[in-house]
């Protein structure tokens, strides 16, 4: 099929500071290509900047709706990128953390990258699943019941998580091929 995705709207979140922008724009991309309708979140609408290797200025990004306006019901998948600042400040967005928590409970595919998978803990949405993540998150994944592993890209039941930029092409089309596969 040449458009797998045609039918599947995506929600992919953006920090008000710090998303890694590869991590924002390779995803995107990718499940746009796949035919997927994309709708950018965050905590409010408007132009924000993202980050190269979390310190040097990226380009700027529309967010298109906040996350206190819509619900994981107006989704077929959810894409989380990550960045140091911007998974943190995520983390710590009561709204995020609800909607990742409902995709979760739901069991609704969701793509979610490097420093990520923080909101996934906040969430309580890692006991039982194996994860990766940069490294530096495998305590607190194990720590919230989750089993972390160092791999390229890791699938449990349509969470796919990856470490960081290098695995891009990797995780990109394995939340192709999950959000293909719809709820688990």
């Amino acid at each position: 099929m040449a458009d797998p995705l045609s039918d599947t709207t995506v929600a992919i979140f953006l920090a008000q500071r710090g998303t890694e922008e590869v991590e924002f724009t390779e995803p995107k991309e990718a499940v746009e290509n796949a035919g997927a309708d994309v709708e950018v979140l965050g905590t409010e609408t408007g132009e924000v900047q993202t980050v190269n290797n979390d310190l040097e200025p990226g380009d700027s990004y529309e967010i298109e709706k906040t996350f206190s306006e819509i619900s994981a019901d107006d989704y077929d998948a959810l894409i989380v990128p990550g960045g140091a600042v911007g998974a943190d400040t995520l983390r710590v967005d009561e709204d995020a953390v609800d909607l990742v928590g409902e995709f979760a409970e739901a069991q609704m595919p969701l793509g979610i990258i490097c420093h990520g998978p923080w909101v996934l803990v906040e969430a309580d949405a890692v006991e039982g699943r194996t994860v990766t993540s940069y490294p530096s998150l495998q305590t607190d994944i194990r720590n919230a019941g989750g089993e972390w592993v160092d791999e390229e890209v890791v699938v449990d039941e349509g969470l796919v998580t990856s470490r960081n930029p290098d695995d891009l092409p990797a995780f990109c089309d394995k939340i192709i091929e999950e959000f293909e596969e719809g709820q688990h």
